[in-house]
Parts: structure tokens; sequence; C-alpha cells
């Protein structure tokens, strides 16, 4: 007895080392999987961009110009100074003070170049820090965006993974039925030739075994469906062949998928970086009431005809105050609006919470129900078997009618199927509780 669990723990554990190696597969050949990390390296670009707020930015700024008219400042020099000048050259009988003419400068510099370093730093602005932390949340919630795929990925691998055995089992049953039927005709074909029944009884004896090639059909066709679906998912062709394992008990020996808790779900872990994003975005529209202070330095040389000297090099500093002291009732609107957000983020927290209880305590109950059903299933076909071999011997004895043998025939294969399915859907359901209560390790 103890070789016997022993050997059904190691199948067990064996069946479940093939899924994870197939879930692996998936994980790292999905194209959506792909994408969201792509996604996430956005997500983490933007935040080392949010990061370099922190730090001076330099840049080298060089301009040339040359200008002909425009604005002019008028310099009245020779009205103001040839008056002086005269008397000048009177008292002293010389010529040394020349008469001046009034001058027209032009605005716009002609032949002038500027060659800078300038330089800014934000001394205050607390913008900044509120930016930063929301582009980390933004890499958070990208990650859990994967999980929250790799999951779902995960539970469809492994309902493909059962659905393509219980199509398996199901064509065995079907073979094996097949066996069955051929000796039920070989028996009346015998039965017949010695004039112990009549010709409809081996007619419909031939009937069955029509039904059950037709069966064998179908049941080949859902496994090549099977199969293909589920290589689909993990990204592989579609008529690879695939490993798998007899589960011959129901999921009971694993880590326990019934246990009622959705505190790991994605879903509520994205909310709450949403509340938290909304949260520090009210934050950022208030900041309106808060001055922002900057530093500006400029260091370069310009002059005129590109001549350099002692005047060419300069250094210019300067401090700057930015506050919005009037926009009509702009910046408290966009506070309304985002005090609105976070509002609505948490009212949709507190219903997808329940939304995820209700999945949860469903999912449990499903489960526990259909490991009920497994039991009487297999209760059902070992008294089918008893029942068809009871009748065989009698009808070949000529005690029972062949209606009788075919019921209890039907019975029999009928109560291997539903056995064979309540089986496999006891892990499905266990893989919907797994998804419900985010329990497989991703890592």
């Amino acid at each position: 007895m103890l070789s016997v669990i022993i050997a059904l723990s190691q199948r067990i554990v064996q069946a479940q080392s093939n899924i994870d190696q197939y879930i692996t597969m998936g994980l790292a050949n999905n194209q959506s999987i792909q994408q969201q990390h792509f996604e996430l390296s956005k997500a983490e670009y933007a935040l080392q961009q949010a990061k370099t707020f922190y730090y001076p930015n330099i840049a080298l700024n060089s301009t040339y110009t040359l200008a002909q008219g425009g604005r002019v400042i008028g310099l009245p020099l020779g009205d103001l100074l040839n008056g002086a000048y005269a008397t000048l050259n009177q008292l002293t009988s010389s010529n040394n003070f020349p008469k001046l003419e009034n001058q027209n400068v032009l605005l716009n510099p002609n032949n002038f170049y500027d060659v800078k370093l300038h330089a800014t730093y934000a001394i205050y602005n607390p913008d900044i820090k509120l930016n930063y932390r929301i582009k980390e949340e933004q890499v958070d919630l990208q990650k859990l965006e994967i999980n929250l795929y790799k999951r779902e990925l995960v539970k469809e691998i492994k309902t493909a993974y059962f659905q393509y055995i219980q199509s398996l089992k199901a064509l065995g049953i079907y073979n094996n039925a097949q066996q069955l039927v051929k000796e039920s005709y070989r028996i009346n074909a015998s039965l017949f030739n010695n004039q112990k029944i009549n010709r409809s009884v081996l007619l419909r004896s031939e009937y069955e075994v029509k039904k059950i090639e037709n069966s064998i059909i179908e049941a080949l066709k859902n496994c090549e469906n099977a199969q293909a679906y589920f290589n689909f998912l993990i990204n592989r062709p579609l008529k690879d062949s695939i490993i798998t394992d007899v589960f011959t008990s129901i999921p009971t020996a694993l880590n326990d998928g019934t246990k009622r808790d959705i505190t790991q779900r994605e879903e509520l872990g994205k909310l709450r970086i949403a509340t938290a994003i909304n949260t520090n975005l009210v934050h950022l529209s208030n900041n309106y009431l808060v001055p922002k202070v900057s530093a500006m330095l400029d260091a370069g040389a310009q002059n005129f005809d590109f001549k350099v000297n002692n005047h060419t090099p300069y250094v210019l500093f300067g401090l700057s105050v930015d506050w919005n002291l009037f926009a009509a009732g702009r910046n408290k609107y966009k506070v309304k609006e985002a005090e609105a957000a976070l509002g609505s983020t948490n009212k949709q927290t507190e219903f997808i919470r329940s939304q995820l209880e209700l999945q949860l305590s469903t999912t449990t109950n499903s489960f526990e129900a259909a490991k009920k059903v497994y039991e009487n299933t297999l209760f059902q076909e070992k008294a089918a078997l008893r029942n068809y071999n009871d009748l065989l011997k009698l009808y070949k004895e000529g005690l029972s009618l062949y209606i009788e043998l075919l019921d209890a025939q039907n019975q029999y294969i009928n109560a291997q199927l539903q056995s064979s399915i309540a089986l496999m859907d006891t892990w499905v359901k266990f893989a919907e509780v797994e998804r419900a209560n985010s329990s497989y390790n991703l890592n």
C-alpha cells in the first residue's frame, strides 16, 4: 500500500514538473508578455528621465547676427556737445574739439557673435519630486501588468494541458470500447450462425461498432485541436508532440490552493498604485500655490567683427521666481479634477475587491464540488463495470437479453468518460482557484 502511495505521489510531482516546464516555455515565448516588457522599459526610461531634473542643465549656445534696417536709437551728440566744443576751441585758439554729428544707432546688432555656456538649476521645485514618485509608481504598475498577463497565461496553459490529457483519455476509452463492441459483435455473429438470435440483434451489434468508430474519429479530431491550441499558447508549432503524465488522483496533495485570500491579486495591487498616483497628482495640482525658484548662469564671449579682447568674455548670473498668482480658477479646477479621479479609483477598488472575493468563493466552491463529483463517478464506473461483466456472462449463457447487455455496455463506456472528465475537471478547477488567489509562484 505504501509503495502505491509513493508511486502516485511521484506521478503527481512529475506531472507538475512537466506542466511547469511548459509554463516556463510559454511565459518566455508569449508575444504579449514580450510587448509588455517593452512597455516596462519605456516606464523605466521615463523614470531615469525624471531623475535628471534633480541635476543642472548645461547647454552650449552660440549666435551670429547680421542686421540692416529696423529700429534705431537717436543720439543727439552734436546738439549736446557742439556748442561747448566751439567755446573750448575759442578759449584755446585751436581746433582740438571737432564738430560732431548727431548719431542714429541700429538696435539690431550687425556682424555680432555670442558664444556661451548656459546653465540652469531648479533650486526649489516640489513638482520634480512628485513627478519622480509618479514615474516610480508607473514602473511598479507596469511590473504588475506583466504579472497579470503571466497569471492569466498560466491558467490558460494549465487548462489546455488538462483538456488535452482529457481528449487523449477519451480516445483511449473509445478504443477500449471498440474492443468491447467488436467482441459483442463476434458473440452475436456466433449466436446468429447457431440460430439462437435473430438478425435484428446482429444488425444492432454492427450498428454499435460503427457508432464507436464515429466516436473515435470525433475523439481524434478533438485531440488534434487540443494539441494545436496548447502549442499555440506556448508559441510552438501546432503539431509538436506534448509530453503527458498519467493523472490518477485529484490535486489535494499539492499546496493549499483553496485558501480564501485575494491580497496577492495583481488587480488590487494596480489599484493601490493607481490610488497613490492620483494622490500625488492631487499634490502636484496644489503646487500652483508654491513659488518655484531657479538659477541661471551664462559664461561666454561676445563682440563685433569676431574680435577678441579684454572686454569679450562675460559672466551673467540670475535668479528667477515663478509664482502663479492668477489664472481665472484654472488651477483650482485642475485640483478638483485630480480629486475626482482619486475618488473614482477608491470606489473602483471597493468594487473590484468584491468581485475578486466573489470569484475566489465561486471557484473554491466549484473545486470542492468537482472533487465530490469525481468520487461519485469512480463509484459509478466500478458499478457499471461489475454490471457489464455480470450481464455479459449471463448473455453468453442465454439468460439475458441483448438490449440489457447493450445498456450495460453503454453505461460502462459513459461511466468511464464521466470519470475521466471529472478527474481532469478537478485539475482545471484547481487551476482556476490558483488563479483566483494568485498562489502560483511566477519566480
